[in-house]
């Protein structure tokens, strides 16, 4: 459905995506993981058409920069910093359900699901809601369509608790009818979702797990973390998992269950920053 090649991208000679080359099929539900940086918004906005950049990007064959509103009509986004839309609450929702072709009433709907008192505040503007009250409106306006594609940045961020649990819930109703790609920091928070782990550093990608396979669930795997320095820190986290380092490489290697997968990338995922490579290899049965 997706598929990258030699994607790159530069701010003011600043490499940020450094030949990306990715596909992604109909169905798979990624986490897209890394430290602030490390390029995985830049990644997004190219995917929605906002960027120009060197390299090769379509969604369902289409370039999304050069037909973009083909692209966005398949995609239900939430961006990690919400607009700055002075646009009432009210309008809002039946502009952004006649675009996309919607019942407003089913963006109502998932609001409410949210916690979000949308009939109080149909006249209020966009931009004077809190955080949260724009975090979920945004959520409710991508997921009430039937899109084949989600893109969510950083999505339950501004969050409180019960509102992020029924998000991912409703998220978890989605899982056979779209294809997902969540950025977060909180890996152990979308593990239950997600069937594939993209992890970025300093805009490469030094991690793309699948983690569908139920196979996977009981075999070992030998894993092997270099960084760019050692660090407390993750020597306190990687010791917990009886990992050894190498002073000389400064690597971390050891060996993890197959069931263990996500959970342990969660913990590595703290430490993005860190990680220059992460090797996982499957050890035959």
């Amino acid at each position: 459905m997706i598929r990258l090649e030699n994607v790159t991208k530069t701010f003011r000679g600043a490499r940020v995506l450094d030949g990306i080359s990715l596909n992604v099929d109909l169905g798979e539900r990624i986490a897209l993981i890394g430290s602030n940086g490390a390029g995985k918004t830049t990644l997004i906005r190219c995917l929605l058409g906002e960027y120009v950049h060197d390299g090769v990007v379509t969604v369902d064959g289409i370039n999304p920069r050069k037909a973009r509103a083909e692209v966005l009509a398949q995609v239900g986004f939430v961006p990690q910093l919400p607009p700055p839309l002075k646009m009432p609450v009210g309008q809002l929702i039946n502009f952004a359900a006649g675009l996309c072709g919607t019942e407003p009433a089913r963006i109502d709907d998932i609001a409410r699901r949210l916690g979000l008192q949308i009939d109080g505040i149909r006249s209020r503007q966009f931009v004077r809601l809190s955080g949260g009250m724009k975090q979920k409106l945004l959520i409710a306006i991508a997921l009430g369509r039937d899109a084949r594609l989600l893109i969510m940045d950083e999505p339950a961020a501004n969050l409180d608790p019960e509102a992020r649990k029924i998000f991912f819930d409703i998220l978890a109703e989605r899982v056979k009818d779209a294809t997902m790609i969540m950025s977060s920091h909180r890996l152990d928070e979308v593990s239950a979702l997600v069937n594939r782990v993209i992890e970025m550093d300093t805009g490469r990608i030094v991690l793309d797990d699948k983690v569908a396979d139920m196979g996977t669930l009981h075999s070992r795997l030998d894993c092997q973390i270099v960084l760019k320095h050692a660090d407390p820190a993750i020597a306190k986290a990687l010791e917990s998992w009886k990992f050894s380092f190498d002073p000389a490489s400064t690597a971390w290697s050891g060996e993890i269950a197959g069931a263990d997968r996500l959970r342990f990338l969660g913990v590595v995922s703290r430490y993005t920053g860190l990680v220059t490579k992460l090797d996982m290899t499957e050890r035959p049965h």
